[in-house]
């Protein structure tokens, strides 16, 4: 069974114990989190695609914990010109793992 779900603006394909790293969630570590924008779920070699959404779907996510990424350079340079601006950025992501994909009454 797996489900396709979306969060922060991203979409991921889940299964019962998976790991992701996700856009920065505001929940402590050790929390539960409660997606219910489900795109679409497969059970029993049956998909379900919602419209936009899967009615009485839901997916379950502890929160591990939170982090940044690697760093980025960000580099702007105009030649001839002696114009450069070196930037760095880093992005912050939540670690979360499946729980559970709670399926209600799909159709």
């Amino acid at each position: 069974m797996y489900a396709i779900i979306a969060t922060g603006g991203k979409q991921y394909r889940v299964s019962e114990g998976d790991t992701l790293y996700v856009e920065k969630l505001p929940a402590e570590p050790g929390e539960t989190v409660e997606c219910r924008e489900v795109l679409a779920v497969e059970k029993d070699g049956r998909l379900v695609a919602g419209t936009p959404f899967v009615e009485g779907a839901r997916v379950i996510l502890k929160v591990v914990r939170h982090g940044r990424g690697r760093k980025i350079i960000v580099f702007k340079y105009k030649p001839k010109k002696n114009y450069r601006r070196k930037k760095g950025h880093r992005q912050p992501f939540t670690q979360v793992v499946v729980e559970k994909i709670d399926v209600r009454e799909v159709s």
